[in-house]
């Protein structure tokens, strides 16, 4: 009775393979002209429930199932052939009652995104929290040259992208139409290729949600300290190190290089906010400790549907970060001066050797290369995947860019120097900025909501991969969640600077899957055809040489 219930082409893997590649052959002829076992629509229940299937549709059904269960998991040779597969319109669900249902919109493309949606869905899913590092960045590595940077490392893991995308072409003689790029290691490198991307994979995510931690520690402290000064009448302009006219500006660290950067302009003891506030209400100290009383039960939940339906949110959040850097930039005005090689007192050089910094938080800020199969899979048309990846990383470019510039070019100098934008550009506005309130609560609502996605995607992947059981007890999962509770909450208290967690994290799983596995595999299919030539080679190992440099870089600066 369990074979009653699936769908009429009994193999997934043959069914998908044959939907896509052979989708513009079905297309092309009459069904009815090479199926014998046509069933005609009188035939199949449409609304009535009662109704029985006939015998000539029970007949295709087993020939399907026949045919499905011939075939292996990754064997092509025995999929359904032509005659006996149903056209697209003819795809049905037999229910253990006999009657059987049509599956709207299946296999005429209605499932499928276009490419508007498929871009902006791969733009949204790398415009996470590196947006807010990249105006630092620059100012790591000069702005003439952070710029050059920026564009330079966006086309290069857009090609290593590429490479991902087309690696499962590369292998002849399998159905590859389900596999992930995992699968693809798996199958170039053995063992060694699923368990180090596993781990490479364990740290891009459990990194981003360090980040997270810090980040919502960040803005629960300032959106809690904006609400409690509201209410208690308390001003503390005063108090900001900096101001630009009406738009206030504040340097955490006037007189440091800003290593560790954990205040907002003056410490919370002279705040004048009160000592039971500051003492219960401090951002190191406290509010990452809070943050477990909401976060950890929610890391616990069997199914992590509910929250996906906000992601939503994190579109609105970036266009309003957009909207917020152009109105401070209008507001604060352009201060640039160009000094290539030297720094002067209230400008950075344009070339500085802290620049791997920004490469390390670039790495991550256009890393999705350990989902972007998974994203394209739904395109409509899926011969524009390249294009619309293009177009996308394009568009994500452009914003960093944007942010990145506005932030950079726009920040008071004179008063201030350069050097204290923040790792978190929210840093440089006051708490008492309404505008950057607004901000700070929205993306603390967000990542509230993302967190435990990234928690259950970590879940997934660790415990199907150890038990073959995404949830296989709660004890389980508590133990894994307190794990991963406890990395956020140590560098929340310890060391939150997101700037540096992200070109860690960033250099360290962009070593695997954006400069190694992509090069290597490309280059290993290449020559098991018989055509890898010497420039493509060359090209290759320098991809790797760069990703190696480049988290030796990270530990070094």
């Amino acid at each position: 009775m369990e074979d009653d219930v699936k769908p009429l082409l009994a193999s997934e893997r043959a069914g998908e393979s044959y939907a896509g590649a052979e989708r513009s052959v079905l297309e092309s002829f009459d069904p009815r002209s090479k199926r014998p076992f046509h069933v005609e629509p009188r035939n199949i229940v449409e609304e009535d429930a009662q109704e029985r299937v006939s015998a000539e549709a029970s007949v295709m059904s087993s020939r399907v199932h026949y045919y499905g269960r011939l075939t292996g998991s990754s064997d092509r040779l025995l999929v359904p052939p032509d005659h006996v597969i149903p056209g697209p319109e003819e795809i049905y669900v037999y229910s253990p009652l006999g009657t059987a249902f049509k599956v709207e919109g299946s296999v005429d493309g209605s499932g499928k995104n276009p490419s508007i949606v498929t871009i902006f869905a791969i733009w949204n899913t790398m415009m996470g929290t590196s947006i807010l590092s990249i105006p630092w960045g620059i100012k790591q590595a000069g702005f003439t040259f952070g710029i050059l940077i920026i564009v330079s490392m966006g086309l290069l893991t857009l090609y290593c992208c590429y490479r991902v995308l087309k690696s499962r072409a590369a292998i002849p003689f399998i159905d590859t139409s389900d596999w992930e790029f995992p699968d693809v290691c798996r199958y170039y490198f053995g063992a060694f290729g699923q368990w180090s991307s596993l781990v490479f994979s364990m740290v891009s995510l459990i990194g981003a949600m360090v980040v997270y931690w810090v980040l919502m520690s960040n803005f629960l402290f300032n959106t809690g300290k904006f609400i409690y000064n509201f209410a208690n009448n308390v001003s503390v302009a005063d108090l900001e190190f900096g101001t630009n006219g009406s738009e206030r500006v504040i340097c955490p660290f006037p007189n440091t290089g800003h290593l560790n950067c954990t205040g907002d302009g003056f410490s919370a003891t002279d705040n004048g906010t009160g000592t039971l506030f500051d003492k219960w209400w401090h951002k190191t100290n406290t509010i990452p400790f809070y943050l477990i009383i909401l976060l950890l039960p929610l890391l616990n939940f069997r199914s992590a549907s509910f929250f996906a339906r906000f992601t939503f949110l994190g579109t609105i959040s970036v266009v309003y970060l957009i909207v917020l850097v152009t109105l401070k930039a209008a507001r604060l005005g352009f201060h640039l001066e160009f000094h290539w090689f030297e720094s002067t007192q209230f400008f950075v050089a344009e070339f500085r050797l802290l620049f791997p910094q920004l490469t390390g938080v670039l790495t991550l800020a256009f890393f999705i290369h350990n989902c972007v199969i998974t994203l394209l899979k739904n395109n409509k048309v899926q011969e524009n995947n390249v294009r619309d990846l293009s177009v996308a990383y394009l568009l994500v470019g452009l914003t960093y860019l944007y942010v990145g510039i506005l932030i950079f070019a726009s920040f008071p100098s004179p008063p201030l120097t350069k050097d204290c934008i923040e790792p978190n550009f929210l840093d440089n506005f006051p708490s008492s900025d309404i505008m950057v309130f607004v901000a700070r609560a929205c993306l603390l609502f967000q990542m509230t909501t993302v967190y435990p996605l990234l928690g259950y995607l970590v879940r997934v992947q660790l415990m199907g991969q150890f038990f073959g059981n995404h949830y296989p007890s709660f004890f389980h999962v508590f133990t894994l969640n307190l794990f991963i509770v406890a990395a956020g909450v140590v560098m929340a208290k310890f060391f939150p600077n997101i700037g540096s967690i992200i070109r860690y994290s960033g250099a360290t799983c962009g070593l695997a899957y954006v400069f190694v596995f992509p090069s290597v595999i490309h280059m290993i299919s290449l020559r098991r055809a018989g055509e890898l030539r010497w420039p493509s080679a060359l090209f290759h190992s320098l991809l790797i040489v760069l990703g190696i440099a480049n988290l030796v870089a990270q530990f070094l600066m």
